[in-house]
């Protein structure tokens, strides 16, 4: 099963569909289920460490906002962990909402640089595009190894 990076990454519907098909989604919703379940988050609702400001360097400068930098620590190792990517624009807010725009052009630009395979979709907005949008990510997904190559 290939690990897919899933965009918005907030969007469970996206994420259920990579599943269904047989693949690992790679969303938010992991990377913030980590950091919840990790021994040592004293601090609800923040879910951080002190750690966590110096791993977002990784993937923005000092320069760039806060706020990306955090986002980043978390995308930033789903990024580098992806064997593909699903890409859904134009979504509406209900599909899944990223928060940030300046972190959505950084993850955008992470994943292009990276060489995968990307799926590029536009939201659907009726049920014919919506059909075609389901077979779009089934056929992409169909081909993409089903067992990871580590």
């Amino acid at each position: 099963m290939a690990k897919v990076f899933i965009y918005p990454a907030t969007s469970l519907i996206l994420s259920d569909l990579v599943a269904r098909f047989g693949h690992k989604p790679l969303g938010s919703a992991l990377g913030i289920r980590e950091r919840i379940q990790t021994a040592g988050v004293d601090s609800p609702p923040l879910q951080i460490t002190p750690e966590e400001p110096k791993r977002g360097l990784k993937y923005a400068a000092v320069e760039v906002p806060s706020g990306v930098r955090g986002r980043m620590a978390i995308y930033g190792p789903l990024i580098e962990e992806a064997e593909a990517a699903v890409i859904v624009t134009d979504a509406d807010l209900a599909f899944g909402c990223m928060g940030c725009a300046r972190t959505d052009e950084l993850i955008l630009f992470s994943l292009r640089q990276k060489g995968i395979p990307i799926l590029e979709l536009k939201y659907p907005t009726n049920e014919e595009e919506g059909v075609q949008f389901v077979a779009a990510i089934k056929n992409f997904l169909a081909g993409l190894p089903k067992e990871s190559e580590e």
